[in-house]
């Protein structure tokens, strides 16, 4: 009798084969109404001419588990952002299929922030965004604000968000996200925003997000933050998958890759 194996991880997120094409219109206009636009592409078979296709993510395949803080790395333009957005349900397969146990949240789009509106409300309207009742806001308010360290040099929680900084901007983002346990999260970049201490705060948080049942995907050129953070990490090269495996061992062929 065949020995049988079994895994008692459970699996949040699971990526089959995975494709995704975007479809970028050339730089020419064409003539005529929409309607007579429309009949050209009906009779070439449904694909327009100028319409040029971008192969972002080629048969990718991965399960992750609860509990897993995974990093992702790769060059410029290997894939990584539009694999978290094929995650999060914001791009659909071209090819293959996405499963998620739970509601993936995206850092950046769950946190649904408004440059006319001040820290304050934001921080309103990214937790309720999120799911989090406004007691539940009120009760998180303080420590979403001292987490992020914008008001550290004077009283910017109270100002519109057009004042704010990209690093102000992405640090109360990722505050915000912070303040809920999350079944998946997905964050981009958002620890390359910050100091040292910003940093440290945002590396232990997620590791309570991890015990708490979660799984965390994070996007980063900081190698040392994916060693700090991350215990396994899927390494993305011209949209396909290189190499899936332990930090250490992913990140030490990664830096021959580049050279660093």
């Amino acid at each position: 009798m065949a020995e049988q194996i079994t895994d008692t991880r459970i699996p949040t997120v699971i990526a089959d084969e995975l494709h995704i094409v975007y479809r970028v219109n050339g730089t020419k206009t064409g003539k005529g109404s929409a309607t007579a636009a429309l009949s050209r592409i009906l009779k070439r078979g449904g694909e327009e001419r100028g319409v040029r296709k971008v192969h972002a993510v080629r048969g990718v395949s991965f399960i992750a588990y609860r509990g897993e803080a995974i990093g992702l790395i790769g060059s410029n333009g290997s894939g990584k952002s539009t694999l978290l957005r094929a995650i999060a349900g914001l791009l659909p397969a071209e090819e293959g299929k996405v499963y998620t146990d739970g509601q993936p949240s995206l850092l950046g789009v769950n946190a649904a922030l408004m440059n006319d509106l001040t820290g304050e409300r934001n921080v309103i309207l990214g937790g309720l965004a999120m799911g989090m009742s406004r007691e539940q806001i009120r009760e998180r308010y303080q420590e979403i604000v001292d987490f992020s360290g914008i008001n550290e040099k004077g009283d910017f929680i109270t100002l519109p968000m057009r004042t704010y900084s990209s690093g102000m901007a992405a640090r109360l983002r990722f505050s915000i996200a912070a303040a809920k346990d999350h079944d998946v999260l997905m964050i981009d970049e958002a620890l390359a925003t910050g100091d040292r201490s910003f940093q440290k705060r945002s590396e232990a948080r997620i590791r309570e997000l991890r015990k708490s049942a979660g799984t965390v995907f994070l996007v980063s050129h900081n190698n040392k933050s994916i060693r700090d953070t991350c215990d396994r990490v899927l390494w993305l090269e011209r949209g396909e998958l290189r190499m899936d495996g332990p930090t250490d061992e992913v990140l030490k062929e990664y830096e021959k890759f580049t050279g660093r």
